[in-house]
């Protein structure tokens, strides 16, 4: 299950019927869980970890150092879960801080030329496509979709279930559920046909847009008028729109409308 041209650390940890291919080099302190597969010159560095049943694609570069000039030259991390696929030259950073990993999920995919800088976290069943990339610090909640070629600014918040459309421009927080497109980027809908593809009801899809009509097609308020009106409003008994607007109220780089 390893190729003779692979190099591997006497230290890394390597579970059971893990497959590495030619030239791929294992780093010290490096631990792959069973069933992962690495095609071939993937290159995994640093304290890094990794859970069970994850494919690497040719060119990955995962764990390597911070890009970040505070990076003092402690012992960093990145803690990967179960079930991510990494396509060709997909570059994973672990973080600047020993106290603040860069932390990715489970059952993520990421495409061609992906990014996930120092610091990030991401959570579970996420899609990264080709050339979509994150600054440190920011956080990706879970089935959120980042389109071909987006950038997205240090320290955002991509909120769940939401889409980032290519070529998008990314500086402040994008609400949960919902479209953003453009550059800079802005709020374009709810986004119905994930929703729907995931499970959501129509009712519960009707109480998200009389939410997302109050909060972001609503220009003459600003975002705390906005949210205030929404609490008051019948939608705000769904607990999907009480999510939305908890998301909206610990923003602190500002909100996407």
């Amino acid at each position: 299950m390893i190729h003779h041209t692979a190099i591997i650390s006497e230290s890394a940890n390597i579970g059971n019927n893990v497959s590495i291919g030619p030239y791929c080099v294992i780093g010290d302190n490096v631990t792959i869980g069973d069933n992962s597969t690495l095609k071939s010159h993937v290159v995994i560095e640093g304290h890094t970890t990794i859970g069970k049943d994850n494919l690497f694609f040719p060119f990955a570069a995962i764990g390597q150092l911070t890009q970040d000039l505070k990076y003092k030259h402690e012992p960093t991390f990145l803690i990967i879960g179960d079930r991510n696929t990494f396509r060709e030259n997909t570059t994973i950073h672990r973080s600047t801080s020993p106290d603040t990993p860069t932390t990715i999920g489970n059952d993520n995919l990421f495409l061609c030329y992906a990014h996930v800088a120092h610091d990030c976290v991401i959570g579970n069943h996420c899609i990264f496509s080709n050339n979509g990339s994150l600054a440190g610090h920011v956080v990706v909640e879970d089935h959120v979709i980042i389109s071909g070629l987006s950038g997205v600014h240090q320290f955002c918040r991509i909120g769940a279930h939401s889409i980032v459309g290519g070529f998008t421009k990314v500086v402040q927080d994008i609400p949960p559920f919902t479209i953003a497109d453009g550059n800079p980027a802005s709020v374009r809908a709810i986004n119905q046909i994930g929703l729907q593809r995931r499970g959501f009801t129509s009712d519960e899809i009707a109480f998200l847009r009389r939410a997302y009509k109050r909060l972001f097609f609503n220009k003459k308020k600003n975002l705390t008028e906005a949210i205030e009106d929404t609490k008051q409003a019948d939608c705000a008994t769904s607990p999907h729109v009480q999510q939305l607007i908890a998301f909206l109220e610990k923003s602190e780089r500002g909100v996407t409308r």
